[in-house]
């Protein structure tokens, strides 16, 4: 068995990872504690606050005890919003505190765009601009060259949960652009597990969602792959490209 521990801020789409869960169909754990949140704005003073590291620490000992093996900071902006050295000293801090490796959605991204060899990504974000624009740097700083980058202007994480596969449907193709290799849509609280190959159908390229790549990261972290063409091109692919599975992540151990 496979234990992949979750911090997730709020609740809005956490029942997307008990999905995951079967959808991959094997002995993988995805347990969850769910971190506070402040006041539900996608603002980045309030998004900083929601990654502050005694939030993080909080539920490090519970997820210990699940059996975890590697740990993943479910949320994007809680993340990014700390630039590219910040969000590694985040990280860095929650593994030495739950002296196992771990890694945050925001990093997910990065990794996950590397593993599918794209070089020119698209980002559809439910987002205000600024936000959106904050989160297309740090992929810029991660290498990744970024081609359009869309904010749909939605200030809290509940709003964002409510949003159906239509709602879901416009935004990828709105974000999407003709350069793009891929399309990116950063955001925990979108239901999007249940969706991402039709995405990928619509638009003719791979499409990487938050909580998709978060699990994917978990996984590598922990050193396990997994097959679930369910989850999209992420997951379809047995073997990874020649020097693309790299199982090095933030591990401090103490």
């Amino acid at each position: 068995m496979t234990t992949v521990g979750l911090l997730y801020p709020g609740h809005s789409a956490e029942d997307d990872f008990p999905r995951i869960e079967i959808m991959l169909d094997s002995d993988i754990r995805l347990p969850l504690f769910h971190t506070e949140t402040g006041e539900d704005a996608r603002r980045v003073d309030e998004l900083r606050a929601m990654g502050a590291p005694d939030l993080l620490a909080a539920g490090v000992e519970e997820l210990r005890l699940a059996g975890a093996e590697a740990l993943v900071w479910t949320c994007t902006g809680g993340s990014f919003v700390y630039g590219w050295d910040g969000a590694h000293e985040q990280i860095a801090t929650l593994a030495r505190a739950a002296g196992m490796p771990a890694s945050s959605t925001s990093f997910a991204f990065v990794h996950a765009v590397r593993e599918l060899g794209a070089r020119r990504v698209a980002v559809a974000a439910t987002y205000p601009e600024e936000i959106a624009g904050l989160f297309a740097g740090f992929l810029k700083a991660g290498d990744i060259e970024v081609v359009a980058t869309r904010g749909s202007g939605i200030i809290t994480a509940r709003e964002a949960g409510t949003w159906d596969a239509e709602l879901l449907r416009e935004l990828a193709v709105g974000g999407d652009h003709p350069d793009a290799e891929a399309v990116l849509l950063p955001d925990t609280a979108l239901h999007t597990a249940a969706y991402i190959p039709e995405l990928e159908e619509l638009l003719g390229k791979p499409v990487l969602t938050a909580n998709q790549v978060t699990v994917w990261e978990g996984l590598r972290l922990a050193d396990r792959r997994a097959w679930s063409p369910k989850l999209g091109t992420l997951f379809a692919t047995r073997v990874p490209p020649p020097g693309t599975w790299d199982t090095r992540g933030i591990e401090v151990r103490e």
